[in-house]
C-alpha cells in the first residue's frame, strides 16, 4: 500500500461557526470537535483514496483558554501564542487539548472513540510527536502514577548536565523581547531556559519560538560532546511517551523536527517501539537532505518529508522560477531512499496553493499534485481544504495574512465550513470548480493505490532523450511499470496545449521488461482510449491541456493488437 495521508487540524477542521473574527476567543468563533469527526466525514474522506488520517494537534498545548476548573492549569498568557496556542507548545504529553472535547472531563475517552471510528472507517491514525521542544510552563496534570514532570529535579544551576531535562543560562532571567506583564500576572523565569529553536539566548525574538524551551538529550553545545551512556533521563521520559500512545491504537507518529534531536536516540527509541508494536511508522520532518540517508538507515524512520527537493522544485516551476526539467534532479538526489519520501504540496507550515501568495489558483496546481503523487512509491499527503482549493486569505489573529490557515487562533475555514454542511459533509455547497477541484483530487489519488504501477512500480525518467521533442521547462514525463502494465506519466505546467512526441528509449525497454508492440492505451484520468505503438523507434504522441497531465496505461496482457 502507498500511504496516502489526510493531514486533519481538529480545532477547525469542522468548526461550524460563520464570520469569526481575527483573535477570537474560543467563545467567540468556536472550535471543531473530536466528535464533528464522524463516521460520515472519515467515509468521505477515505474516498479521497486516503489510507491515514494525521490529526494534528491532539496533544494538549499551551492556550489563554481557561480550563482550571477541570483541574487543567492555566498557561500564562504571555508565553502564548494566539488566544488558542500554538499545537507544537506541548503543555501535557499525556493529555488532549481540552479545546477539542465535548465534554473536558471526558476528552480522552472522545479521542480514544476517534481512533476507533477512524479504523472503523477503514483508515489509520496518524498523531504528532514533538520531542525537541516543550512549553515553557509544562506541567502534567495526566501523567501515570510514578511519572516526574520534565525538569522538576533538573540542578538549574548548571548550563548543561547530562541528565537535566533543560539547558539553562545560569544566574540570568528570561527576558524576551515580548512583554512579559506587570505585578501577579507577570511571566518569570529565572533561570532562564534554552528556547526551543536552539536560542541559547536569555533574549529570545518575536519570531523565535519564545513559548518553549528546548530538551536536553545529552547533547553538550558548548563543548560538542555527547553524554549517551548511561542513557540520559529526557530519553526514558520520551520512550514512555512513545509508548503511553502506541497502546491507544494510533498507527504512526509524524515527529516534529527530528534534526534538532540525536540521531541516536531515535535508533534507541524506534527499535524498542517496533519491538513491542511493529506496525507503527514514524514520519520525520526534517529539512536537511545530508541527513537523509542514516536517518533512515540508522534512526529507523520509515518516511521522510520531501520539503528541499521536490516541494521546492514543484512551487518553483509553478511559480516559473525553474525548469520542470529541474524534477529530474529531485528524483537523483535522492535515488536509492525514493520510497521512504513523503511527498506533498501543503501542510500547516506551507503556504496554501491557492492563495494569492502563492499560485492563486488551485486548478494550475494539477500537474503538481501528477507528479507529487506518482513519481515514486513513496506516501503523498495533502492537507485539509487543499482538496477544496482553499485560499487562505483570511488575517485570523496572531498568524495573520500570511497564505497559511492558522494554527494558533480560533478560526473557521470557509470551504471546510460549506464542505462540513452541518454535519453532512457533502459537496450541495460548494462552488462548480470547488466540486471538480475535489473530484479531480479523489480520482488521481484514488489511482495510487488502483495502480499497481504507482503503488509499487517502477520508474523511468524520459527527460533525458526528449530535450529535442518538447518543451522541457514546462513538460516533464516518465514511466511507471509494474508486471504488465506501463502508465506513460506527461505533466503540463504550461499555459498552452502540449502536443509533445514522447520518445522511449530503448533501455527503457530493457530496463523495466517491456515488450514492443502495439496495443490498446486508456488514459486514466481522463478516460479516452486509443491504439498506440511502443516501440524506441516510435515516439508516443500526447495531447495535455494547459496546467494539466495525462497518464496513459498499456498493458501487456492480452491487449497486444495483432496485424
Amino acid at each position: 500500500m502507498k500511504p496516502i495521508i489526510y493531514q486533519l487540524f481538529p480545532r477547525w477542521f469542522a468548526n461550524p461557526v460563520q464570520n469569526p473574527v481575527p483573535n477570537g476567543t474560543i467563545q467567540q468563533n468556536g472550535c471543531g470537535k473530536f466528535n464533528s469527526i464522524t463516521a460520515t466525514a472519515l467515509r468521505s474522506i477515505k474516498g479521497l483514496g486516503v489510507t491515514h488520517v494525521w490529526y494534528t494537534g491532539v496533544i494538549e498545548h499551551s492556550t489563554k483558554t481557561d480550563y482550571q476548573q477541570f483541574g487543567i492549569r492555566s498557561s500564562n498568557p504571555h508565553v502564548v501564542k494566539g488566544n488558542a496556542g500554538s499545537p507544537y507548545s506541548i503543555r501535557d504529553y499525556y493529555d488532549v487539548d481540552p479545546d477539542l472535547a465535548v465534554s473536558v472531563p471526558s476528552r480522552m475517552q472522545e479521542f480514544e472513540a476517534l481512533i476507533e471510528r477512524t479504523h472503523k472507517a477503514g483508515l489509520k491514525v496518524i498523531i504528532d510527536f514533538v520531542p525537541n521542544h516543550l512549553a515553557r510552563e509544562y506541567h502534567s496534570d495526566s501523567c501515570p502514577a510514578g511519572v516526574e514532570d520534565f525538569g522538576s529535579a533538573d540542578d538549574s544551576s548548571k548550563a548543561f548536565a547530562p541528565d537535566n531535562n533543560f539547558y539553562y543560562i545560569p544566574g540570568v532571567p528570561f527576558s524576551p523581547s515580548i512583554p512579559l506583564g506587570d505585578g501577579d500576572d507577570a511571566y518569570r523565569e529565572f533561570p532562564a531556559k534554552v528556547t526551543g529553536n536552539d536560542c541559547f539566548s536569555p533574549s529570545p525574538s518575536v519570531c523565535d519560538w519564545y513559548e518553549t524551551v528546548k530538551l536536553n538529550y545529552g547533547v553538550d553545545y558548548a563543548t560538542g560532546e555527547h553524554h549517551f551512556s548511561p542513557v540520559p533521563d529526557t530519553w526514558h521520559k520520551m520512550l514512555h511517551i512513545l509508548r503511553f500512545w502506541a497502546a491507544k491504537g494510533v498507527d504512526a507518529f509524524r515527529c516534529d523536527m527530528v534534526f534538532m534531536v540525536p540521531v541516536e536516540f531515535w535508533h534507541w527509541a524506534i527499535g524498542r517501539i517496533k519491538e513491542e508494536f511493529p506496525h507503527i511508522l514514524f514520519i520525520a520532518e526534517i529539512y536537511d537532505v545530508a541527513l537523509y540517508r542514516p536517518f533512515i538507515s540508522y534512526g529507523g524512520f520509515d518516511f521522510l518529508y520531501d520539503k528541499v527537493t521536490l516541494y521546492d522544485t514543484l512551487r518553483d516551476i509553478l511559480t516559473c522560477r525553474k525548469p520542470a526539467s529541474a524534477l529530474t534532479s529531485c528524483w537523483q538526489t535522492v535515488d536509492g531512499i525514493n520510497g521512504h519520501m513523503l511527498c506533498f504540496l501543503e501542510n500547516h507550515d506551507e503556504q496554501r496553493i491557492a492563495s494569492p501568495q502563492f499560485l492563486g489558483n488551485a486548478a494550475k496546481a494539477l500537474p503538481a499534485l501528477v507528479v507529487a503523487s506518482t513519481i515514486s512509491t513513496a506516501p503523498f499527503m495533502l492537507y485539509s481544504g487543499q482538496e477544496l482549493g482553499e485560499p487562505a486569505t483570511d488575517a485570523e489573529g496572531f498568524s495573520g495574512l500570511d497564505g497559511r490557515t492558522t494554527i494558533f487562533d480560533y478560526w473557521s475555514v470557509d470551504s471546510l465550513r460549506r464542505w462540513y454542511n452541518g454535519g453532512k459533509f457533502s459537496t450541495a455547497l460548494l462552488s462548480a470548480d470547488e466540486k471538480w477541484l475535489r473530484k479531480t483530487y479523489a480520482k488521481v489519488l484514488s489511482l495510487c493505490n488502483a495502480e499497481p504501477a504507482i503503488a509499487q512500480g517502477a520508474f523511468y525518467d524520459l527527460m533525458y532523450v526528449n530535450y529535442d521533442n518538447f518543451d522541457s521547462s514546462k513538460i516533464f514525463a516518465y514511466l511507471r511499470h509494474h508486471g504488465n502494465d506501463t502508465i506513460l506519466v506527461v505533466a503540463n505546467f504550461a499555459d498552452e496545449v502540449a502536443n509533445a512526441a514522447v520518445t522511449i528509449p530503448e533501455h527503457a525497454f530493457c530496463f523495466l521488461g517491456i515488450s514492443p508492440g502495439t496495443y490498446l492505451a486508456t488514459e486514466l484520468l481522463h478516460g479516452s482510449q486509443t491504439t498506440v505503438t511502443l516501440s524506441p523507434q516510435s515516439p508516443f504522441s500526447v495531447v495535455v491541456q494547459p496546467h494539466n497531465a495525462v497518464m496513459w496505461k498499456i498493458v501487456e496482457n492480452n491487449e497486444k493488437i495483432k496485424g
